[in-house]
Parts: structure tokens; sequence; C-alpha cells
């Protein structure tokens, strides 16, 4: 009885040393959250339209230990992948969050005829950092990608679209905890709306 009213008081007491100290500090110390609306999302499934884009950087907001990247990707119709399709990321993951459309996506870490991508390509600058392309994946998982639809994709990890029915909508989170991608906020955004992408 005394070896377990003693063992109580220590816990207690070792909670109240804790509760005392006030806890750990927040990661980011003071940041505000960011709010992206409905239409300036659309805004960009529109951009990607019109001006034939595949992949684009909406924000990418410093969140303490890591950047975080939102983007909105729109694919057409795909019969078949096309030559060295495959995409990795050394250092950024990447969640699809699927808004519509359908498309068969392969996914796996054993790249085929693994080439590095160029240092200079924007998706390397400003959206994903540094990775390779290939021209398959290795036993391969395939997923058939629906709307309402949600994958995570870690670092290093292959992904390839071998598939698109019709076209494929989605919102992509990229989380890159070595800040490899710069910092976009909604001026630069609203900026880059207002003009056409490529001259």
């Amino acid at each position: 009885m005394k070896k377990t009213l003693y063992g109580l008081v220590v816990v207690l007491c070792s909670f109240v040393g804790l509760v005392a100290q006030g806890g750990p500090d927040p990661t980011c110390n003071m940041c505000p959250a960011t709010y992206i609306n409905s239409d300036e999302v659309q805004s960009y499934v529109k951009k990607a339209i019109a001006e034939r884009l595949t992949d684009q950087q909406v924000r990418d907001v410093e969140i303490g230990k890591s950047h975080i990247g939102i983007g909105v990707v729109y694919r057409g119709k795909l019969a078949a992948p096309a030559p060295e399709s495959v995409a990795e990321h050394d250092l950024v993951s990447e969640v699809y969050h699927v808004i519509e459309g359908s498309a068969t996506l392969v996914t796996g870490p054993d790249l085929v005829g693994k080439k590095r991508r160029p240092a200079d390509l924007e998706t390397v600058r400003l959206f994903n950092g540094p990775g390779n392309n290939s021209s398959s994946i290795r036993n391969g998982v395939t997923h058939q990608l629906k709307a309402g639809d949600v994958i995570v994709i870690p670092a290093g990890t292959g992904h390839w679209f071998t598939r698109i029915d019709d076209h494929i909508t989605y919102l992509m989170v990229r989380i890159d905890p070595d800040k490899v991608t710069p910092i976009k906020d909604e001026a630069a955004s609203k900026a880059y709306l207002a003009k056409p992408a490529r001259p």
C-alpha cells in the first residue's frame, strides 16, 4: 500500500512539474493561418485549361519546421503514358485530393531507367525540389483515382499517370521539411493569375 501511494505521489509531482513548465513552444511562433478560397482555386483550373498548363503552385507557406505548398493540377485525357513520365521527388512529399475526373496512377519506389530532373526545371526550382524521372516503376501499385479520393505520396516514391479517362483535377499539398521550395504568398498568386504563365 505504501509503495502504491508513493508511486502515485511521484506521478502527481511529475505531472504538476510538467504543467508548471507550460509545455513545449510552438514550432511556428506567431505564424498566421493561410486561407485560399474556392474562387482562387477555380481560377487556377481555368488558367490551366486556357493556357495548357499542368502543375501550378498556388501558395508556399512557412509553418515552422517545414514549408507547405498548395498546388492545383489539371491533366487532360491520356490513353497511354508519355515516355519517362514517372516522377519522384527526393525531399518533398505530396498529398493529392481529387476534385473531379478519374485516372489510373501507379506508385512505387523502384524506378526503372532513372534520370535526374534538370535543376533549372520550373517544377524543380519552385514546386517540388530535386528528383528523378524514369520510364516505369518495377512492382508498382495501381490506384484508380476518382473525385473525392486522397493519396499520400512520400518523398522518394515514384508516381505515374498511366491513363486519364477524360481529365483529372486535383489539389496538391506538398510537404517540404527541408525548405527547398521558395515561399509564395497571396500577392504573388494574384500577380501570377493576372498575366500569362508563358510569354
